[in-house]
């Protein structure tokens, strides 16, 4: 039995469930983390996630203060007692936070797992080794998985062109990018950018990925606290719905492909490399508005993914990840199986 019965079309998980380094490293039931996402990685959908057996994430930048990062830890908590971790990203910026009393906050508040991500997070990196939690470090470039790895980090996340947000410069996508992470890294990683369904799920871990991260997917869920309008955007977009800004920066950024977005595209093409000149479009509070208030898909340049080709519904997040899983499993137990058969005999 694969523990797998299909209904309607569609598998449900009924018994069986897929174990790797990152569900034993991570304490959690199903290969699934969910990204920490800028203002949108908040308490309610992390905790959601955890009691679904994922790893559930909230971004330590998207509260204003130390103080209300602490608040917002204590709220996970209040809301699940499975293991959740904290996103702290460290980029540049013209007054950048005060990330040490980010990372202290979590310290201090005994959260088991954080996500790390941006440039030199090293300090980081051994601030939270040293107090023995689990570190899990998105990368872009297995040069930089290979430093994190050095860096004793526990976990890669192996961060492919198709993601939303910053896919880097060197636009590789995920088919080759985690092949060679699995040739490269002795460390376990997770396969990040574009990933929404079981099916992806199988391939990931039969290209030596130990389980996956979705961030544009738990947007659409229903315990995701932005915006119907934003949700149904993701249902409604499909795989051309993105589109670069930033590109003249050298801080490419995959963004929703809206009025804003090619507006600032125009800019860029025009003025290159003046960050000042595209500023006004481009603050986190405009996209803030947008995900809270008025639900205008169009007014900011907000992060997605082409992952959107595979969205076509707003689940529950434990639906959504049964539904993975129960794919995968599927996919991995019935199908790949029947593909293997002996070599025919020579009658030379």
């Amino acid at each position: 039995s694969t523990g797998v019965r299909i209904i309607k079309d569609r598998p449900t998980l009924i018994g069986r469930m897929l174990a790797t380094r990152v569900t034993n490293l991570l304490g959690i039931q199903h290969p699934i983390v969910q990204g920490g996402m800028h203002y949108v990685a908040y308490a309610e959908l992390a905790a959601a996630v955890s009691n679904a057996g994922g790893l559930g994430i909230i971004t330590a930048l998207s509260q204003p203060s130390p103080e209300h990062l602490r608040n917002e830890i204590r709220k996970v908590k209040s809301l699940t007692n499975k293991p959740f971790g904290v996103n702290i990203t460290i980029l540049p910026a013209f007054v950048p936070p005060d990330y040490a009393s980010y990372a202290q906050t979590i310290i201090d508040e005994g959260v088991k797992i954080v996500e790390t991500a941006g440039n030199n997070p090293g300090p980081y990196i051994k601030m939270f080794k040293e107090r023995g939690m689990v570190v899990i470090h998105k990368c872009v470039a297995i040069r930089h998985a290979l430093t994190a790895e050095r860096l004793g980090v526990d976990i890669v996340s192996m961060d492919g062109f198709e993601c939303a947000g910053h896919p880097g410069e060197d636009d590789i996508g995920n088919f080759v990018l985690l092949a060679k992470a699995a040739e490269k890294l002795k460390i376990p990683f997770i396969a990040s950018g574009g990933v929404g369904t079981g099916r992806q799920l199988a391939a990931a871990l039969a290209l030596g990925a130990e389980g996956i991260n979705m961030g544009t997917r738990f947007m659409a869920t229903k315990e995701c606290t932005i915006h119907q309008n934003i949700k149904q955007a993701l249902v409604d977009g499909d795989e051309r719905s993105t589109t670069h800004i930033f590109r003249s920066l050298k801080n490419t950024e995959r963004v929703y492909k809206n009025q804003t977005a090619e507006k600032v595209q125009a800019i860029e093409k025009e003025k290159p490399g003046d960050f000042l000149s595209v500023k006004p479009y481009v603050s986190g509070a405009l996209y803030k508005d947008s995900f809270y208030k008025t639900g205008d898909t169009q007014s900011s340049v907000w992060s997605a993914g082409i992952v959107m080709g595979l969205i076509n519904d707003i689940p529950t997040c434990k639906e959504l990840i049964e539904r993975i899983v129960a794919e995968a499993v599927a996919i991995i137990s019935n199908r790949l199986p029947g593909m293997i058969t002996n070599c025919p005999t020579s009658k030379l």
